[in-house]
């Protein structure tokens, strides 16, 4: 009886991983281009105070890809 409890006892053991992986979440991605060089502008920061309206906040959240064509 005891081998039979070790057996069942790994078996429960080896799933462990596999439940802790389901329950991560993916945090979504916003990508945002701007035609303007890096740096806070008002834009960018009237899109991040539109976003915490809604309740995202950037790197809690969500996340944000920024790019810039500096032209």
């Amino acid at each position: 009886m005891r081998r039979r409890t070790f057996i069942a006892g790994l078996g429960g053991a080896a799933s462990w991983p596999l439940v802790a992986r389901a329950e991560q979440t993916t945090m979504p991605v916003i990508g945002f281009l701007s035609p303007m060089p890096s740096g806070e502008r008002p834009a960018h920061a009237a899109f991040r105070r539109s976003l915490a309206e809604e309740g995202y906040v950037e790197c809690k959240n969500l996340a944000i890809e920024k790019r810039f064509t500096n032209c």
